[in-house]
């Protein structure tokens, strides 16, 4: 049930009844699956800002080949036809930026009511917060709702991430780059303000 789940908002309610469980149980369950690292619950960032913010955390399922596999999903060609191919790109940029990330940087989403909307939010430990779209087109285009959604929260960086190769401006404020070529740059960016 997670991996069809995969990127969507928590409604225990909804779990609860798929499952004929209660609310608490289905609660107890989840929290033991995020303390063993199976999933990852990705909190809305709750910024100072006069719009209506989603506060329901995302739900990830950690390990991308666990949810190919939890969805019968057995090479590329049958993961590119499944509807779920860009929420487990999604969660898969997630995790790897998470991975490489220093140590005290937040992760957070950030979504209003009104279809603004950042898929990941880092928040460093200098304090820089970065803003990434994640996209599964080999031609990535920032959706309007990344540019206001930018507008309210003020990003130092602005990244789209897509499985491409290149590397390229989309405005004067957004980068195009592959998740590769992210990671590779922020660890040494991020190692030399370490060290």
């Amino acid at each position: 049930m997670l991996a069809h789940r995969q990127g969507a908002p928590l409604n225990l309610s909804e779990f609860a009844r798929s499952l004929g469980m209660d609310v608490r149980t289905v609660h107890r369950y989840l929290d033991l699956l995020v303390d063993l690292m199976l999933v990852r619950r990705l909190p809305p960032w709750q910024a100072n800002v006069a719009k209506r913010l989603m506060k329901s955390p995302r739900l990830y399922i950690r390990d991308s080949g666990l949810v190919h596999a939890l969805l019968g999903i057995r090479d590329r060609e049958e993961l590119l036809a499944h509807p779920i191919a860009g929420a487990s790109w999604e969660g898969f940029v997630i995790e790897n930026l998470a991975a490489s990330a220093p140590e005290g940087t937040e992760l957070y989403f950030y979504r209003t009511s009104g279809g603004a909307e950042i898929d990941l939010l880092l928040i460093l430990p200098a304090g820089e917060l970065w803003a990434v779209e994640i996209k599964r087109s080999l031609a990535p285009r920032p959706d309007r709702g990344f540019s206001v959604a930018c507008q309210d929260v003020h990003p130092t960086r602005r990244w789209v991430i897509y499985p491409g190769e290149e590397r390229f401006p989309l405005d004067d404020a957004t980068e195009a780059i592959s998740l590769k070529d992210l990671a590779s740059w922020a660890a040494k960016s991020w190692g030399s303000a370490a060290g």
